[in-house]
């Protein structure tokens, strides 16, 4: 057994707890200028991020405030879905693994 799935088995046996569910997002938007480290052409985008949230009403405000700070604004459909966390909880909640896909 690796110390890297070793969180996943504490949380799911209660020998460790978090206050945050863990989901996916997903973002319909529009790409303009990306910060450095991320990258997409302009125009229309889906923002995928995986989250932990206090409940499921924190993730669009999330995906929205993350997104105006790489320059993606959303501009239609959020969808929420709980998921299996790849990352451990930290003490605040927080978003990872941000990816863009392009469509017309």
């Amino acid at each position: 057994m690796s110390d890297d799935s070793d969180w996943k088995l504490k949380l799911r046996y209660g020998k460790e707890t978090t206050p945050y569910t863990h989901y996916t997002v997903l973002a319909e938007g529009v790409c303009g200028e990306m910060a450095e480290g991320f990258s997409c052409p302009k125009g229309n985008a889906i923002m995928g991020i995986k989250v932990w949230a206090t409940d499921i009403d924190e993730p669009p405000y999330m995906v929205k405030s993350i997104g105006s700070q790489i320059g993606f604004e959303v501009t239609g459909e959020i969808q929420i879905y709980a998921t299996e966390p790849e990352e451990p909880p930290r003490e605040n909640p927080h978003g990872y693994d941000i990816q863009f896909t392009p469509f017309d």
